[in-house]
């Protein structure tokens, strides 16, 4: 037993603990109260299943009460957890007592019901039907909302079987689709009125229920009036319009929510419809008729999102007022731009769609409308014309690309006509006659309508790009001559470059590029248009370079290597020959390197010449006096460049191209010896090495003479073992000889070293055919014997040996 509560004391009240004790305090006594309670519970449930048991003679019930001695105070009481709530365990029974008993009821209906008479069927109908409508008004005067929530649907469920009961019975002969829609609008009417009875308007199913049903009435009416896809497309964006007006209009969330469902739901399928019923119109009044579906789905669409906009705190419009303009700009350019496409060619579809969606922009004007909406319309005009855009870019890249295939077939014979030369090997898109018109609107409006300061420069950037598109594609889309559509490409070409130069805008250049490499391409079926062409493109490209030269000045130059091969080709000079004309480009960009110093164009025109010396050096692999000669020209072309400060390492490269020039040369006149290879490398590097000993004399003689003796040494070297011959191998060894020599007397170790050691190995060579003779001739116990007198001499001059080593290490040491 837990001690009993006592009141509190005057020492209690003066002595308060502190709060935290005084909250454990309360907390232990409430805990055994509850313990103690527990306990009665639980003996008292026994105590009733004693008694049960005792009326029963086989049970015994057991004599020791079934409980948990309390646990001390402070500590935490297991009490198992439940696995639901008790409302949702009350939820679940209650939808499923009401789902069996609509089971029942549709049991009842389809098979028990042929049993009863008219009579009977009337009465059983009448009160079932009637009970379940009125249960829930007595369950909500008791506070059993959620019982009556499961029995008013019964109730609902019940009319939609007694609709069909009395279909089956009693107007057997009426057609299916005039009876559901009587029959549904009923429904409809009589769960609307009884979601408004006074004892009934808390309830949540009716009303939502209502909104369902009401789907149904307008699209079975006009099955049963044998209406065509126009009137059954009309029910449905009528239904769809009636659901949006419902779903702003009324403030109970269940119905918003229900109808704000159909409204997409049924919009979305008239809308398709209508859709597809001004694709498929063979005529002006069915277009005119599909026109106005989808004028009536753009209202409605276009309603709701001023509404939305202005009620924010409402569905749809809150969160898709901004969607619905948009669907609403879009369904009416579709409704508008059919009815044009019925009465008009099939070419000026798209300009018609187009003309349209430029209307919208209308809405930039109009003050009264929303900004929600306003914007909704900008981004539906902004699509039609991306779509406008994008129905250009075949007539475009055929334009363009075309002429790629005269790459192959280059010089074959004039075109007949500017389209001609652009598909030979490609087809030409139809309805393409308003291309040019529809890239030139597209500019225009990219000029004067947008007025944004974020999108303004990017429009501006984009305009003159569509208007070189439009203009680039009138020669090929009017089928002018090949000549006119030349000169027009290149009027285009230099337009274009102008702009970019003017507005020193290197983005814009791009334009300008690609128009000018199509225009190369497509001058190719002549020889004269290729020469004028390339000709011009240079001058033009050169001209612009006074603002631009990082990219039009490298551009001139890679038009003038190709003018440089289509002159020598036009002169039937071979590839060798042409490579000559082409080396005046990489000297002219060395030219313009030095005359522009340190401008930001320098770097990108010396690539160009060097990229230009690699294709020259190419093109005269074939021939190698003349690759020799071009060798010789880049590197005289290299040397020049390297007298600049910033480009001394270019000195390098030009000797490296000057011996690579000698030795091409050499090749060609068949010589083989190796020191004619050698000697161009060892004499210039021996003098650069000299030169260096003056400047810097701590120097080391490795570094100044080792490199050029060896390039010469080593390879006379190796040949000299392999030559029969007396010649070489006296000539090495007299230069060996003099090197050592001269090492020996200048203290240079490198001289000294390497000519000891190549003129030891150069009379080693020479005296290894006379030491095998004398090797077979003595007897075979005399090589032994010499090694063996050898190794005893080595052993006793062993330390004086060491200090000749070391006394030479130290002399050459000493030398330099």
């Amino acid at each position: 037993m837990s001690p009993a509560v006592t009141e509190p004391t005057l020492q209690d009240m003066t002595n308060t603990p502190p709060p935290a004790e005084e909250l454990r305090l309360i907390d232990a006594e409430l805990w055994q109260l509850d313990a103690r309670r527990s306990q009665l519970l639980t003996r008292r449930a026994w105590l009733v299943a004693a008694l049960q048991q005792l009326q029963t003679p086989q049970a015994r019930p057991s004599l020791q009460p079934q409980w948990q001695a309390p646990r001390p105070p402070g500590s935490t009481p297991a009490v198992p957890r439940p696995d639901a709530s008790a409302p949702s365990v009350q939820n679940v029974l209650l939808i499923l007592g009401g789902t069996l008993l609509t089971v029942a009821a549709m049991v009842f209906t389809l098979v028990s019901w042929g049993h009863l008479g008219i009579t009977g069927r009337a009465l059983v109908l009448g009160a079932v039907t009637v009970a379940a409508l009125g249960s829930p008004l007595l369950l909500l005067k008791r506070g059993l909302r959620s019982t009556a929530e499961s029995v008013a649907g019964l109730g609902l469920a019940l009319t939609v079987l007694d609709a069909v009961a009395l279909h089956g019975a009693v107007f057997p002969e009426t057609a299916g689709a005039p009876y559901t829609a009587v029959a549904s609008a009923l429904l409809a009417g009589l769960w609307t009125a009884y979601g408004f009875l006074p004892g009934a308007d808390t309830l949540r199913l009716p009303r939502p229920a209502a909104v369902v049903a009401a789907q149904l009435p307008l699209f079975f009416w006009a099955i049963a009036a044998d209406a065509d896809s126009y009137g059954l497309t009309a029910a449905l964006l009528v239904t769809a319009a009636s659901d949006t007006v419902l779903a702003l209009r009324v403030t109970r969330r269940s119905v918003r929510v229900i109808a704000t469902i159909g409204a997409y739901g049924v919009g979305a399928a008239g809308t398709l419809a209508a859709g597809w019923l001004t694709w498929a119109a063979s005529g002006p009044s069915a277009a005119a008729r599909a026109a106005a579906l989808l004028l009536l789905a753009s209202a409605t669409a276009l309603g709701a999102a001023w509404q939305g906009s202005r009620t924010p705190t409402r569905a749809p419009g809150a969160e898709h007022s901004l969607a619905l303009a948009l669907t609403a700009g879009l369904l009416m350019v579709a409704a508008l731009g059919g009815v044009a496409r019925s009465a008009l060619p099939e070419v000026w579809t798209v300009p018609v769609h187009l003309a349209l969606g430029i209307a919208l922009l209308a809405a930039l004007r109009a003050d009264r409308l929303p900004e929600t909406v306003r914007r909704g319309l900008l981004w539906a005009s902004g699509a039609v014309q991306a779509l406008s855009l994008l129905w250009t870019l075949p007539v475009v890249g055929v334009v363009v690309l075309g002429p790629l295939s005269w790459a192959s077939q280059a010089w074959t014979g004039t075109p007949p006509d500017a389209r001609a030369a652009v598909t030979v090997n490609l087809t030409w898109p139809p309805y393409a006659g308003t291309v040019p018109l529809v890239l030139a609107v597209l500019a225009g409006v990219l000029f004067l309508a947008v007025r944004d300061t974020t999108w303004r420069p990017r429009a501006l950037t984009a305009a003159p790009t569509l208007v070189w598109a439009a203009l680039v594609t009138v020669p090929a889309v009017l089928e002018l001559p090949y000549a006119a559509g030349l000169l027009i490409q290149g009027a285009t070409t230099a337009g274009a470059l102008a702009v970019a130069v003017w507005r020193s805008r290197t983005v814009e250049l791009v334009p300008a590029l690609v128009a000018s490499a199509s225009l190369a391409l497509l001058s190719l079926a002549t020889q004269s248009a290729t020469l004028i062409t390339l000709g011009a493109l240079v001058v033009l490209f050169a001209a612009a370079s006074w603002r631009a030269a990082a990219v039009t000045a490298p551009t001139a130059l890679g038009y003038a290597v190709a003018l440089a091969c289509a002159t020598g080709a036009a002169a039937d000079w071979s590839a060798p020959h042409t490579a000559l004309l082409v080396l005046t480009v990489p000297a002219t960009a060395a030219l313009l390197a030095w005359r522009l110093g340190d401008s930001p164009a320098t770097v990108p025109i010396e690539l160009t010449g060097a990229v230009t010396a690699l294709v020259a050096i190419s093109m005269a692999v074939t021939d190698l006096p003349i690759l020799a000669l071009v060798l010789a020209l880049c590197a005289v072309i290299s040397a020049g460049t390297a007298i600049r400060e910033d480009r001394r390492p270019l000195g390098y490269a030009a000797a490296a191209l000057f011996l690579l020039a000698t030795w091409v040369r050499l090749a060609a006149w068949e010589v083989g010896t190796p020191e004619a290879y050698t000697l161009p490398v060892t004499i210039p590097a021996l003098f650069v090495g000299h030169l260096r000993r003056r400047r810097v004399p701590e120097t080391s003689s490795w570094t100044a003479y080792g490199p050029g003796l060896a390039a010469t040494l080593l390879p006379s070297l190796v040949t000299a073992w392999g030559d029969p011959d007396w010649t070489r191998p006296l000539l090495l060894g007299l230069a060996a000889l003099s090197l050592t020599l001269m090492g020996g007397g200048y203290s240079l170790q490198a001289p000294l070293v390497l000519g000891g050691s190549v003129l030891t190995l150069d009379a080693l060579h020479e005296l290894a055919p006379y030491i095998v003779q004398m090797a077979d001739a003595l007897p075979r116990w005399v090589p032994p014997a010499l090694a063996g007198l050898l190794l005893l001499a080595l052993g006793a001059t062993y330390e004086r040996r060491i200090r000749d080593v070391r006394r030479m290490r130290d002399i050459l040491g000493r030398m330099s």
